[in-house]
């Protein structure tokens, strides 16, 4: 007859105290979601019953659905941004031995869903990441199923209902703006928002503003655009022939601001000594363009392991109040900015190059 399991074992198995075998056994709170999945794994895998005959409480998330967002069926993998958010939650279920199911969310440019993904009417899934998209109220329905708990990941909703991970947007724009101010510069363009578009890019674009008020700047100047590279070097090369004062640009993600360097090298501006490029995200393309850009790094993989925290929490406590996470940007300091040099005459854009 093989030999009872007993809560020594498991605390061996699981290298925690027996108190804290006993506590995650019981379902009790207080413990950390990590060591209670180390514990609940150990105790199945001993094959621990109760004295009454009842197995170890079930882990709460087992699967987890990851809905990203993409356009014009590019796989997520291909999204410089949302690549590492993945790889921060593939990471944390990982070790926390959460199986995890990939779909995506086609979106239109203000990245509103374009069609209900099958993935929501899924009955087995333990919990929901929405990743990079907005949930309207056709999305919200879907996703709100009793005992299925939801996070957003760098999304947003019309309502407040969700637990979030979100980059500090506002705060993030504020600083690229102001370090380019420190630099010496009075003319910046914004390259790569709307007045009314996704809530991130808003909170850019008054971040920009905010900035420039503060520092007595009384003329901003907009390329407006939506997020698509080839719409932001156009945005870019138009701003500059309205505003040849422009020094510097701050652009609303380091794919916009890429482009935007490329196209402006294509017409004969130097950069950055006729004019300065800072972009935000700080995708791994910003480091090995020519100049390397400047911009402000998101923590990208933290985002994706925090959502998944989110998620046991959300699982463990169902009736808590909703948690949002901000995480803020920092400066990273490259090639694509120097201090505005002293014009007798603002460069030129020579032709070549526009019909881009």
């Amino acid at each position: 007859m093989a030999r009872r399991v007993t809560l020594e074992d498991i605390a061996r198995e699981s290298a925690v105290s027996l108190a804290t075998v006993s506590l995650v056994l019981r379902n009790k709170p207080g413990i950390n979601e990590e060591t209670r999945r180390r514990v609940l794994l150990a105790a199945q895998r001993l094959g621990y019953r109760r004295t009454n005959g009842e197995g170890v409480p079930p882990l709460r998330l087992q699967r987890v659905g990851v809905l990203i967002k993409t356009r014009a069926g590019d796989p997520p993998q291909t999204n410089p941004f949302y690549a590492q958010v993945l790889a921060g939650i593939e990471s944390a279920c990982r070790r926390l031995q959460i199986n995890l199911l990939l779909a995506t969310v086609p979106v239109d440019e203000d990245n509103h869903p374009e069609e209900v993904p099958r993935m929501l009417l899924e009955d087995e899934l333990d919990g929901l990441l929405l990743v990079g998209a907005f949930v309207d109220a056709t999305i919200s329905r879907l996703l709100a199923r009793p005992g299925r708990p939801v996070v957003l990941v760098d999304a947003y909703a019309s309502d407040a209902g969700y637990d979030s991970v979100i980059s500090d947007n506002f705060r993030g724009a504020y600083d690229a703006v102001s370090y380019l101010i420190g630099r010496g510069h009075r003319h910046i363009g914004l390259i790569g928002s709307l007045p009314h578009t996704y809530p991130s890019l808003e909170e850019r674009r008054r971040g920009y503003l905010q900035a420039l008020q503060d520092h007595a700047i009384t003329t901003p100047y907009f390329g407006d655009c939506h997020v698509y590279e080839h719409e932001a070097a156009q945005a870019a090369l138009d701003l500059l022939q309205r505003n040849p004062q422009i020094t510097a640009l701050f652009c609303c993600n380091d794919l916009m601001a890429i482009a935007a360097l490329r196209a402006l090298r294509q017409v004969g501006l130097r950069l950055p000594e006729d004019l300065s490029i800072v972009g935000f995200d700080d995708i791994d393309t910003a480091a090995h363009v020519s100049p390397a850009l400047t911009t402000m790094r998101v923590d990208k993989a933290s985002m994706g392991r925090l959502a998944v925290q989110l998620l046991l929490n959300r699982a463990d406590y169902p009736d808590a109040s909703c948690v949002t996470t901000v995480l803020r940007p920092t400066l990273i300091e490259r090639a694509s900015v120097a201090q505005p040099a002293a014009r007798l005459d603002p460069p030129s854009l020579s032709a070549p190059g526009r019909g881009r």
